[in-house]
């Protein structure tokens, strides 16, 4: 069953229907679906699908051409082209008198086994495109690769897109389209461990409980997820140790760079250059408090949450789950820590909500920005925190998201309006509480008046 992507697979429907030479980009990190994407979008088409290899050039053309040949040729002899010119050239031509879809998957691999690979391609649309029904798809999962050798100016390819997909992580509500027979708490819970990536969602038994399913992925050294995020970091990134050490850190609580570099055992410089390769995966991502974007308060934070799972509880237990002792281990975690991550995971699904529910015209007000803030209490001295902050010029929706198992009170509130009274920059506040167990009549009394939006699970699941 094809869940999610409704609007790429939309765009690219309408695409094809130019009947146009077209040039789409799509790309993003491993096992987000970009394949799937593709083969939905090919359906009923005439298609060449090469997957390149990391391999030769002289392999990766056998294979080109097979394909080629397969798809616009079959009666012909299956002799592989003398160069990537000729199979590229083959399939122009083929293509100026019907629609051709020509779909190169993990298109980095190609490039790097022939550097002349995009040069090729370049004269090629050049020559053809005015006459072309060709439809041409690149798609890699080295994002740095894809934004700067093919998206870049640099790139001979530069200019010459038609569209570009950068393919996120599903949010919540789409990840529970994969997620049918689970109760919409554990829903979140299961987005919490998984980070919304569809590979990782399609492991999930609907016939096990959520606890057999999270041992059997986590926490069993057969498990699909056990090796993972250690073997994406082999697969993308040379020196992996030092990488390991850093994401550790981070997921251990380090959130500045001198401490960070610190927990890692490196060099301040150094740590800074690896964290950009990070944050070029989408592995990390720099955060700031809402309302002052770029301050001296950044800090950094691991930006998928599976990786913050498995970094926190599956990492530092390796020995033990290796010795057969990960029943234990996850029991452990269900039992101390899983409420603590979730929590975590509950406030993304808040914004992702937030989002949504601004798109269906839902909200209070039209704003422009949503996150977190933090910042001093100079009355009290004391670091003061606020979940979610959505604004706009003067006016702010300020959130509190609590994942506990006890409903939430009128305490809650009062301590938000306390807070955002720190923030005297806007004229025009209002409020919006998220609950796992929902909320006490008091406050629900209170937040009749108006001003105050009350959010529990099963609502946020029915946007």
């Amino acid at each position: 069953m094809f869940v999610g992507r409704k609007q790429e697979l939309t765009s690219l429907n309408k695409s094809y229907n130019r009947v146009s030479f077209q040039f789409p980009v799509i790309y993003g990190r491993r096992r987000v679906g970009k394949t799937t994407l593709i083969n939905e979008f090919c359906k009923g088409r005439k298609t060449v699908y090469f997957v390149a290899l990391q391999s030769t050039a002289k392999e990766n053309l056998e294979i080109l051409s097979a394909q080629i040949l397969a798809a616009l040729a079959p009666g012909a002899p299956q002799n592989p082209f003398g160069s990537f010119r000729e199979a590229v050239e083959y399939v122009f031509e083929t293509a100026k008198t019907e629609r051709i879809i020509f779909a190169i998957d993990e298109y980095p691999y190609l490039a790097s086994s022939d550097k002349s690979v995009s040069s090729v391609l370049q004269a090629a649309i050049d020559r053809y495109q005015s006459e072309s029904k060709l439809f041409l798809i690149l798609c890699g999962s080295s994002m740095s690769f894809m934004e700067k050798q093919v998206l870049g100016y640099k790139s001979p390819l530069y200019g010459r897109r038609t569209a570009q997909y950068k393919l996120l992580p599903f949010d919540y509500l789409d990840s529970a389209e994969m997620l049918p027979s689970f109760s919409n708490e554990e829903k979140i819970i299961l987005y919490g461990v998984t980070g919304g990536i569809p590979e990782y969602l399609s492991r999930i038994d609907g016939e096990l409980s959520l606890k057999e399913n999270i041992r059997g992925l986590f926490f069993d050294t057969s498990g699909r997820l056990f090796e993972e995020p250690s073997n994406l970091i082999k697969q993308e990134l040379k020196m992996p140790e030092t990488y390991n050490a850093i994401i550790t850190a981070i997921a251990g609580g380090g959130s500045k760079l001198n401490e960070i570099a610190t927990k890692a055992g490196i060099e301040t410089s150094q740590c800074s250059k690896m964290l950009s390769t990070l944050l070029s995966l989408g592995l990390v991502r720099k955060q700031y408090p809402i309302t002052e974007a770029k301050s001296k308060k950044s800090v950094y934070a691991l930006n998928d949450w599976m990786f913050i799972f498995w970094y926190r509880f599956v990492l530092p237990e390796i020995s033990r789950i290796t010795a057969g002792l990960g029943g234990d281990v996850c029991e452990e975690v269900f039992k101390e820590q899983l409420n603590s991550h979730t929590g975590r995971a509950f406030e993304e699904c808040a914004k992702q909500y937030m989002w949504r529910a601004l798109k269906s015209k839902t909200m209070p007000f039209s704003f422009k920005a949503i996150g977190g803030w933090w910042g001093n209490n100079a009355k009290e001295r004391r670091e003061e925190e606020i979940d979610l902050i959505a604004f706009s010029g003067k006016s702010a929706l300020f959130g509190e998201c609590k994942w506990r198992n006890a409903p939430v009170g009128c305490d809650v509130l009062d301590n938000l309006v306390r807070k955002s009274a720190l923030l005297q920059n806007f004229t025009n506040a209002q409020y919006i509480l998220f609950s796992k167990s929902g909320f006490t009549d008091e406050l629900r009394s209170r937040a009749s008046a108006g001003d105050v939006i009350l959010v529990d699970v099963q609502s946020m699941f029915r946007l």
